[in-house]
């Protein structure tokens, strides 16, 4: 390399790999993003996943008769976990399927009342 061109790569930042700030190897205008954001964004997806995983696990010990005498716990972690769903998912800002989110959250909403329904029916029935 000429002494000429590397002064000239030099004066515009290009030497030992320095760009201007924001820009990377690939260029200003490429529209993918790989980087911390999107890996940590698929984190919080994964942990909202694990979180819906235990909800349903919650759900169907709900209908399990060996859990009946601790069912009201398990009625208590339902509402609670639902509550970090719903604050993990407002945090997070997660708007994707957002009709899908609407409707497992009118059902989750629908099953807790129905469940409280049951819970307060037995319980009636116990006195």
């Amino acid at each position: 390399m000429s002494n000429d061109r590397f002064k000239e790569l030099t004066k515009e930042g290009h030497h030992r790999g320095e760009h201007q700030r924001g820009e990377r190897h690939r260029g200003r205008g490429d529209s993918r993003h790989h980087g911390p954001k999107t890996f940590r964004r698929g984190r919080a997806l994964a942990f909202l996943e694990m979180l819906n995983l235990k909800r349903s696990t919650l759900k169907q010990q709900l209908d399990q008769p060996e859990f009946d005498s601790i069912r009201p716990i398990l009625v208590g972690e339902l509402k609670a976990i639902d509550m970090i769903i719903n604050e993990f998912v407002q945090l997070f800002e997660i708007h994707e399927n957002e009709e899908i989110n609407k409707h497992i959250q009118d059902k989750r909403s629908k099953s807790t009342s129905d469940k409280e329904n049951k819970e307060a029916a037995d319980s009636d029935e116990e006195e």
